[in-house]
């Protein structure tokens, strides 16, 4: 999967700048350091599109960012887009991969966590968190509040964008829920100075990184620390008191794979944590548990 590193992802939206053409603003927007840019119009026809979608691939090569369209890949191809962007209702999540081949971008909507691990096993290379807030750009979809933003923080391995609803006067709020990456359509092309807006989210977000990256740095000596002294000590193959999904829990199992299997979840599909880090699959065996360890185990039923 390829690499992605972007902090800020701004989708157009015409109807925030009317008497301002979609030149001008995203040009602004690119100018104050948008690392991601989507076409997105609903109800533009497919010839009015394709100049929109063209415009934007060279706005897009002169400033060196990705470039994306929404739902549509015959329309990324025709654009030379970087990928496209689709969402749970449009489907066709690997039939776009096929068309656009192993490099192009594929973008997903998800608005719970069992979307998003569904995304990630369709091979999606970023997925879309949110609407976070309600949103006049999604008119009638719930608002997945924080909670799923935190959800997202600590499950989901590919990389994500908060959506919906986000702007200035909300965005710590969002970053605080454990969000390294935002998108944003009014608060940026709706502004009165695009660049401008972009800037300020853009140093909301690096501050938030710089926090997060300490405070990682900080756990990982801890549960370093913590390890070691297990192996010093030995990990107790005798029943221990750990912490089991915010509970106390007495448990024998050893490691974290006998944990799995002593809660009847083996061949489930289970996301672990321990003490805050996600452990793969592959590594449950050698994860052994310790007095105190906090583990969440949380299990996903029905389909994506």
């Amino acid at each position: 999967m390829k690499k992605l590193d972007f902090g800020l992802y701004v989708i157009t939206g015409e109807n925030y700048h009317p008497g301002r053409t979609l030149e001008e603003v995203m040009r602004e927007a690119l100018h104050g350091g948008a690392d991601i840019v989507q076409l997105r119009h609903k109800t533009a026809k497919k010839d009015e599109l394709l100049e929109k979608a063209r415009l934007l691939r060279r706005l897009t090569r002169e400033y060196g960012v990705p470039f994306i369209v929404n739902d549509d890949p015959e329309l990324a191809l025709e654009a030379e887009a970087d990928g496209v962007h689709l969402g749970q209702e449009d489907g066709g999540w690997r039939e776009a991969r096929e068309r656009l081949g192993p490099d192009a971008i594929i973008g997903i909507s998800t608005h719970s966590l069992e979307q998003a691990l569904a995304a990630e096993d369709a091979g999606a290379d970023y997925i879309g968190v949110g609407p976070v807030f309600p949103t006049e750009t999604k008119p009638g979809r719930p608002a997945v509040t924080l909670e799923y933003v935190r959800q997202a923080s600590r499950h989901v391995r590919v990389p994500w964008v908060a959506i919906g609803g986000i702007g200035p006067h909300n965005a710590q709020q969002v970053l605080g829920a454990g969000a390294t990456r935002l998108c944003a359509v009014s608060a940026i092309v709706g502004s009165a100075s695009p660049a401008q807006a972009c800037r300020e989210l853009k140093a909301m977000i690096a501050a938030a990184r710089g926090r997060r990256n300490g405070q990682a740095y900080e756990a990982g000596r801890e549960l370093a620390a913590a390890r070691a002294a297990g192996e010093t000590n030995g990990w107790a193959a005798a029943a221990v008191d750990i912490v089991l999904n915010g509970g106390p829990h007495r448990t024998a199992a050893g490691t974290l794979e006998r944990l799995v299997e002593e809660r009847g979840l083996s061949g489930r599909r289970i996301v672990a944590e321990a003490d805050g880090q996600i452990v793969p699959r592959e590594e449950w065996s050698r994860c052994r548990l310790r007095r105190g360890m906090a583990v969440e185990l949380v299990h996903f039923v029905g389909g994506g």
